[in-house]
């Protein structure tokens, strides 16, 4: 089964914490208020893919951990 990379870039990422409003059991806030997945690899689920989508700085990338490839987030 395929399974996703969630990685946060915490340069790019503005604290908005619109991932962690939408999925809440996957994104937490550090204490600079910065996103980061709560796993680092997941079962793929289209709640996250709409919390990657969200993201207002694009801060956030889905990897398919088979092949490498950017999960598409449309």
């Amino acid at each position: 089964m395929t399974r996703w990379k969630i990685s946060v870039d915490k340069n790019v990422c503005i604290g908005s914490a619109m991932c962690v409003a939408i999925a809440p059991d996957r994104f937490v806030l550090d204490e600079r208020q910065r996103s980061g997945p709560a796993e680092a690899e997941i079962d793929p689920d289209e709640v996250v893919r709409d919390a990657a989508a969200s993201c207002p700085s694009e801060a956030i990338r889905l990897i398919d951990a088979d092949t490498g490839q950017p999960v598409d987030l449309d």
